[in-house]
């Protein structure tokens, strides 16, 4: 309980007089277990604080009884979401003590957070995944009538880029989120579509014309869940001609993803552009772009199929983003237990039936 609570130094809490009850520490280490458990919400929380009582008074003192659902509502609408997160900064600093490989920088927006009467839309965070690692290294939500442009920049400055690859999709493909990824040592793959004009054109323009001969090209099949899927990448570094119009921060080389699907009901051909701040080889391009997907295989889909995440309804305060946060924690402690075998879900399943399961997950901390 001791090194636990050494993973909340820093976090206040907001609690005064009366409602201070119950220790604060001890109701962040029952929140924890529940949703390592499955559990959602500050109802589940008191749910599961009535189920476990006997396995949790094994570590914990409950001086004053088990929390009702109230007080765990509270609490979540109360904690002061920056310090929620550079707590889970020091709770990653445990589990990967260096940031390595490909970055993946994407958002996700909470669709049952908004809250009509109150005039307050749904939560958009935005997280960076560790594709290595398969670890949230760190999350931030966008500011209320904003948009992920300007909450990248400051989960960038939450990450030690060096030695990394930071890709994004192509709304991020900002010359100010290019320019900080150099600076702060790292090296980026950005997706280039239309909204940065004539750029988009003259690369996509370039690629499709120039001999194969004359650029890095490799080609790729896979075969699975009843699809072919072909991937051409090139990737040139011919860009001199191309910095003399767009001075773009850090350019070193354009790349071309060209995908085509097959199935036995249709063939479809897509193609992507990027910019890149390092030159590539084609194989090691083709393999930080799959990379990316990652992010949305590897948690979104997980936050949204496993952890039931689009269904939470909590809405008050700063829950929807304090509970977020607490979702990332809760499947990266998942992530790095490799010991037992089985699918994520299973996982969940066991720390709720198996007492000793749910101590070893809580002893990675």
């Amino acid at each position: 309980m001791e090194e636990f609570s050494a993973c909340w130094q820093g976090l206040e809490d907001p609690r005064t007089s009366n409602a201070a009850l119950h220790n604060f520490h001890e109701l962040l280490m029952i929140a924890l277990c529940t949703v390592l458990c499955g559990g959602q919400c500050a109802v589940d929380m008191a749910v599961f604080a009535r189920a476990k009582e006997s396995f949790l008074r094994g570590f914990l003192k409950l001086e004053n009884g088990l929390p009702s659902h109230d007080t765990f509502s509270r609490l979540f609408r109360q904690i002061d979401p920056e310090q929620f997160s550079a707590a889970f900064q020091r709770f990653m600093a445990r589990f990967s003590k260096t940031i390595e490989g490909v970055v993946a920088i994407d958002g996700k927006v909470l669709r049952r957070s908004f809250d009509h009467a109150r005039g307050k839309s749904a939560l958009h965070m935005v997280s960076a995944w560790g594709c290595e690692q398969r670890l949230v290294l760190a999350q931030i939500a966008t500011d209320v009538k904003s948009n992920e442009i300007t909450a990248v920049p400051k989960l960038l400055k939450l990450l030690s880029l060096k030695g990394t690859i930071v890709t994004t999709d192509a709304l991020n493909c900002q010359r100010a989120i290019a320019q900080q990824i150099v600076d702060q040592g790292g090296d980026y793959v950005l997706a280039l579509k239309g909204n940065q004009g004539n750029l988009h054109g003259d690369v996509s323009m370039f690629l499709n014309d120039v001999p194969c001969d004359e650029t890095n090209t490799t080609r790729t099949v896979d075969a699975d869940h009843g699809r072919i899927e072909t991937r051409t990448a090139t990737v040139s570094d011919d860009i001199a001609w191309l910095q003399e119009g767009h001075r773009w921060p850090g350019l070193a080389a354009i790349g071309k993803i060209v995908r085509m699907r097959e199935t036995s009901t249709k063939t479809t051909t897509e193609t992507a552009y990027y910019l890149l701040s390092t030159v590539l080889s084609s194989e090691r391009f083709n393999e930080v772009v799959r990379s990316h997907w990652g992010i949305e295989n590897r948690l979104h889909w997980r936050l949204d199929v496993v952890m039931n995440e689009d269904q939470d309804r909590s809405r008050l305060g700063n829950s929807p983003n304090n509970l977020a946060v607490l979702r990332h924690m809760a499947l990266n402690v998942m992530q790095k237990e490799n010991a037992t075998r089985g699918s994520l879900r299973g996982k969940f399943k066991r720390a709720g039936w198996d007492d000793a399961y749910l101590t070893s997950l809580l002893q990675l901390f």
